[in-house]
């Protein structure tokens, strides 16, 4: 009895030793992505949650003062409830979705040809969404330069539509709608080759099997096949528009020159956060902002996880 009894005792030792010799295991293959996780996430976050109840010049220490920073800016702040609020939205809500089809039906189209002429139609694609910032400076705003030697007003004024250069960049009127344009243009980044990469390597014995079973066209082929194929794509496709969507307020300041924008009307709620964070310092107010930010590109992300998540 007394042998048993230590074999037993021996075997629950080594049990015991291979259990936390496997949570050693996870736990070192978990550190460094918590380490990275911890320093570019989570202590930021929680740095700006921090920082946005509190006043904050950066030159005096933070001074507590609750939610004050949000209720002024529910309450207080006319240019965010007026014109930043409702131009973040209608920015994000045509250029989020609207960039985002446009990547799938581009990326679909890119998958029916050959290798060649498809590896350099989805680079040049790609490209703008890499260097943006350079092809507004050279193109867009020579597009829509303000003078005769912009080509827009150039060619206007050719065929006898206008008598004077129209200040495209700088009218209210006409700013928002050149920034959507300038948007969806650069959408086609990380997510659309997400979905280029799922489109080509869907199964082909999937779609040879539903034409057997009744599949007529293209259209159905991409419903009830690539689609249903390529969740974890369309859904890291989705989360990647929403992110650029909101994260896009550098098209209105490169186009017009300026932050605020003319009458703010390109003025989205990160230009928001740059004019109070780095032009008149009230980092407080600006984290407060952040914050509200983070707020609503988690509400999103999250509607995108419900609609393309496999569970």
């Amino acid at each position: 009895m007394t042998q048993a009894r230590q074999l037993m005792n021996q075997l629950a030792r080594k049990k015991e030793n291979g259990t936390l010799g496997e949570w050693l295991a996870i736990f070192w293959l978990l550190l460094p992505y918590a380490l990275m996780f911890s320093l570019f996430v989570a202590i930021p976050v929680a740095f700006a949650i921090g920082l946005s109840l509190t006043y904050f010049n950066s030159i005096q220490l933070p001074e507590f003062q609750g939610l004050l920073n949000y209720i002024t800016l529910l309450t207080q702040d006319e240019i965010f409830l007026k014109y930043v609020l409702p131009n973040t939205f209608k920015y994000s809500l045509i250029v989020g979705p609207g960039g985002y089809f446009l990547s799938f039906f581009l990326a679909w189209m890119l998958a029916q040809i050959q290798v060649k002429p498809r590896t350099i139609l989805a680079l040049a694609i790609y490209t703008p969404s890499m260097v943006g910032g350079v092809f507004i400076a050279v193109v867009w705003r020579t597009l829509f330069s303000g003078n005769e030697a912009g080509y827009i007003n150039a060619l206007l004024i050719q065929w006898g539509w206008i008598t004077k250069p129209i200040q495209f960049l700088q009218d209210p009127a006409f700013l928002m709608n050149i920034m959507i344009v300038v948007g969806l243009w650069s959408a086609m980044g990380i997510g659309f080759l997400a979905m280029l990469a799922g489109i080509i390597n869907t199964n082909e014995e999937l779609y040879e099997a539903a034409y057997i079973d009744g599949i007529k066209n293209k259209f159905q082929e991409v419903i009830y096949i690539t689609i249903p194929s390529m969740h974890s794509q369309m859904l890291f496709g989705a989360v990647m528009a929403i992110v650029g969507a909101f994260n896009s307020g550098w098209i209105g300041v490169a186009l017009s020159g300026s932050n605020p924008t003319p009458q703010y009307a390109g003025q989205l709620i990160i230009n928001h956060i740059e004019d109070y964070g780095f032009q008149r310092y009230e980092m407080g107010y600006a984290a407060a902002i952040s914050v509200a930010l983070l707020l609503m590109v988690w509400g999103f992300s999250k509607l995108a996880y419900r609609l393309f998540s496999d569970r």
